[in-house]
């Protein structure tokens, strides 16, 4: 039996003795998805003893290195845990912004004292961080932010604006995109920072989307005072670390486009509502789109899969996250509608048992959101055209 044989044998006989029951079945909404921190309520404690046994392996961020919290394997291990999981269902114990985004900047960029203090509590799920990028009236011209940092000798005073600002009310810690030079050219003299969400002068403001759902907020820095060591990578340098993490975002945000709405195919959830004929979609235009649909995401998923084994061979990702982020989004918008037009006026129904308190239309709605945040449609056909085709500016 091979290494990696013999780490499939353990690592399947593992999960079978230690993922309780409840978190193998299919994530029913935003509820069984466990975010951590210091905020979390679990909603069993299934969730919560899956997610300690999790963090005890390190298999929360299972390619981290052991002295920071994760699991050490290799990528050929990771996937062999991930193919595990998957066969029993089993749900993702714990996951946010920190294993995301952050802990890659942190990895990349961070001192070793950063990475020991943030990466460990990430692992564990006790810390939630959001991120503070967008600012009002910027658009996706993200170099542009105002929020600045003076510099007040043994520590930095933070004073701005951030919008759009992914679960701040319910986040723990900060990554913030700060100007500490306010005479530098534009993509100079801006800084990377984190700060508690507890800090003196942060406070939030949930704003309400067409979907119902409030995921985003508005955050006021006022004379908010942090410590320079919490400065990652070079002060004044901190638009390399942002661009590093936007590729770990965008990767998020368009990579794996879900083939499931509420733990339902779309094709068994058209069928309920259409109707088949000889074992078939009664509706052939339909069909046809839905086929269409589910191959254009196959060829996706390989271009996915292609990425990221390279990006694991340490070629990195670079302006390709803008192609998987770009595609990725369109499809996940493809599927919604492809939804609705299955379920037709049902799947407008905003109250009804049957689509359990408009579940539906909620989702269908929030995935038009998907093309515009982190960096819009638009942004990233630019991003293609200029780094990865090699066309001139327009």
């Amino acid at each position: 039996m091979s290494d990696l044989e013999q780490f499939r044998a353990e690592t399947r006989e593992w999960l079978q003795a230690n993922c309780p029951e409840e978190m193998r079945q299919p994530v029913r909404g935003p509820e069984d998805h466990c975010w951590g921190g210091r905020k979390w309520q679990f909603q069993s404690d299934a969730q919560r003893v899956w997610m300690e046994r999790m963090a005890e392996k390190g298999w929360t961020a299972p390619q981290w290195p052991q002295e920071y919290g994760g699991g050490g394997l290799t990528p050929e291990q990771a996937a062999i845990l991930d193919e595990e999981m998957k066969r029993i269902n089993a749900r993702s114990p714990v996951s946010n912004f920190g294993f995301w985004m952050l802990g890659p900047a942190l990895l990349k960029f961070g001192s070793d004292e950063l990475k020991r203090k943030h990466l460990p509590p990430i692992c564990r799920g006790e810390i939630r961080w959001c991120q503070g990028y967008s600012e009002p009236n910027a658009g996706s011209d993200l170099a542009s932010l105002q929020t600045r940092a003076e510099d007040k000798g043994d520590h930095f005073l933070v004073n701005g604006q951030k919008i759009w600002t992914s679960y701040a009310d319910k986040a723990d810690w900060i990554f913030c995109l700060v100007r500490t030079d306010p005479n530098a050219t534009k993509h100079n003299g801006i800084s990377f920072v984190l700060f508690d969400m507890e800090t003196p002068g942060v406070t939030t403001r949930p704003i309400e989307l067409i979907s119902g759902e409030s995921p985003f907020c508005e955050t006021f820095f006022d004379d908010v005072k942090v410590e320079k060591d919490a400065v990652v990578g070079e002060l004044n340098r901190g638009w390399d670390v942002a661009k590093y993490l936007l590729t770990h975002e965008r990767n998020n945000i368009g990579g794996e486009p879900p083939g499931y709405l509420k733990g339902r195919a779309l094709g068994p959830l058209a069928a309920e509502h259409v109707g088949t004929e000889n074992g078939k979609l009664a509706d052939s235009a339909l069909r046809a789109d839905i086929a269409r649909l589910e191959t254009d995401h196959m060829a996706f998923r390989a271009l996915v899969a292609k990425v990221r084994a390279e990006a694991e061979a340490g070629e990195g990702v670079g302006a390709l996250s803008a192609v998987l982020k770009y595609y990725g989004t369109e499809l996940n918008k493809r599927r919604y509608e492809l939804m609705m037009d299955a379920m037709g006026a049902e799947g407008l129904e905003w109250e009804s048992e049957r689509t359990q308190g408009g579940m539906f239309a909620s989702e269908w709605l929030r995935s038009k959101g998907n093309s515009i945040e982190g960096g819009t449609s638009e942004v990233m056909l630019g991003i293609v055209s200029k780094r990865v085709l090699g066309l001139p500016d327009a």
